[in-house]
């Protein structure tokens, strides 16, 4: 798995902006960290990681062209802002492209943006990785998120997808209807706890 790794972040750096890239590593290492934590594989979470914005820097009228010729669906909030598919694509491209088999690591690639109710212990890592990696801006709340990370995984989890629906909401950008539904799933999840 290691050789595969080292190739693939050779490739990437070659197809990512500067600032993606190093956030892919921020990412990759942090997905690891919370991997070893919660007590589940590191390669896995490695390779999620590396691999979760593998279509990012792809041009939004491109990532639209891509999504047709591999006949992926595309929702009208995705039409309308197609910076929303570079999970699902990059999912696509995670398993034609890089050759990913295991079927863990493309779904938390594809859940990343958006969650998913009943989301793998892989998928809520690599969710909550994109969203503390040490690089990454402070956003509210984030001293609090990054402590549940390693604490309560679930109210990690919910917790970012209340502050992001409440910033979306905020500046008045569309919402994708699966990031309302991971939020009331979990919302519900956790007060039956």
């Amino acid at each position: 798995m290691n050789q595969e790794i080292t190739k693939i972040r050779r490739k990437l750096m070659t197809e990512l902006d500067r600032e993606r890239y190093e956030h892919t590593l921020g990412v990759m290492y942090t997905a690891a960290s919370m991997a070893m934590w919660h007590g589940t594989d590191t390669e896995q979470a490695l390779l999620a990681g590396l691999l979760h914005d593998c279509a990012k820097c792809i041009p939004g009228e491109s990532k639209i062209k891509l999504c047709e010729k591999y006949h992926l669906n595309i929702s009208e909030v995705e039409r309308a802002n197609p910076s929303l598919l570079h999970a699902k694509l990059g999912a696509f491209l995670a398993a034609k492209k890089y050759h990913v088999e295991d079927k863990a690591i493309i779904n938390a690639i594809a859940s990343h943006t958006t969650g998913r109710p009943h989301m793998s212990l892989l998928e809520k890592i690599i969710y909550i990785a994109d969203y503390i990696e040490p690089g990454r801006p402070d956003l509210p709340n984030m001293e609090e998120v990054r402590h549940l990370a390693f604490r309560d995984i679930d109210r990690c989890l919910y917790r970012i997808l209340e502050d992001s629906l409440v910033y979306l909401k905020s500046q008045g950008k569309p919402v994708d209807p699966m990031t309302e539904k991971t939020y009331d799933y979990y919302k519900i999840k956790l007060e039956k706890l």
